[in-house]
């Protein structure tokens, strides 16, 4: 199936710090392509990967599972990886669970992460049911574009495969036991207004894992996607800070990276 327009994957080759991007579940790199052109435009290799069944239609997606997601992201880490001297990983909503097990597995090798509203736990009663009724319906009402800002429509399926959704729910739980793994600095930025992934969730994350050298920042202008929201800029300009502070003599003064 063709890729949807404007949900394709973005790289960007720049300097020797690099940046994974994690998009969220049934969404596409466009939530983050902001993001990544905002990091590409500081000299900074970027990587912003389109997910396993994501990006084309929704029935693409009941036939993959969070080991085909994570495989992603895992291999797009390691292409960084082999390419930057420093290399941080982003991810929104589900891309924030990608990213804490990346960063579990991978440990040093990870050098920070940012979470923007990070899924931890598949919530509600229909959250019990999904083991059996997946199998006798395919999909439930789509959660895309939960954005304050008017006008502005995220790339993402109107509908949620529920096979799919079974898997997030078991990936979730995986995550959840891999938190204390987790010891990089981390910015975690959540919306007290998400009608999409609850605060308790960034919450949940803070209180498990090792890490010592944590911000917390609060989203109040913006719902779920907040990448495009009204805090966007905020998002953006906390990320390069924090990259920047880990990885001085690799950010330029002039908000470049060094090298090719």
């Amino acid at each position: 199936m063709p890729v949807l327009p404007g949900a394709e994957p973005y790289r960007h080759e720049g300097g020797e710090v690099g940046v994974l991007l994690c998009h969220g579940f049934t969404g596409s790199p466009q939530s983050l392509r902001p993001w990544a052109e905002y990091l590409a435009a500081r000299g900074v290799t970027v990587s912003l990967p389109l997910l396993p069944g994501h990006g084309t239609r929704w029935e693409d997606m009941q036939l993959t599972t969070w080991q085909d997601w994570y495989a992603e992201v895992d291999r797009a880490l390691k292409e960084l990886l082999a390419r930057c001297e420093q290399v941080f990983v982003f991810g929104l909503s589900m891309g924030g669970a990608l990213t804490l097990r990346l960063a579990a597995k991978h440990g040093d090798a990870v050098r920070g992460i940012v979470l923007v509203n990070p899924g931890n736990k598949v919530h509600g009663v229909a959250a019990h049911a999904l083991p059996v009724v997946r199998h006798f319906v395919p999909s439930t009402n789509g959660i895309a574009s939960d954005i304050a800002k008017e006008g502005v429509k995220e790339i993402a399926y109107d509908k949620v495969p529920l096979h799919a959704a079974y898997s997030l729910r078991q990936f979730f739980r995986i995550v959840d036991a891999e938190l204390p793994q987790v010891t990089q600095p981390m910015v975690v930025l959540h919306s007290p207004q998400d009608h999409v992934v609850p605060p308790a969730d960034s919450a949940r994350i803070l209180s498990r894992v090792s890490s010592t050298d944590v911000k917390e920042v609060l989203l109040e202008q913006s719902y779920h996607v907040a990448t495009l929201d009204h805090d966007a800029e905020r998002i953006f300009e906390e990320s390069w800070a924090f990259t920047g502070r880990l990885a001085p003599d690799v950010v330029g003064e002039k908000g470049s990276t060094s090298g090719g």
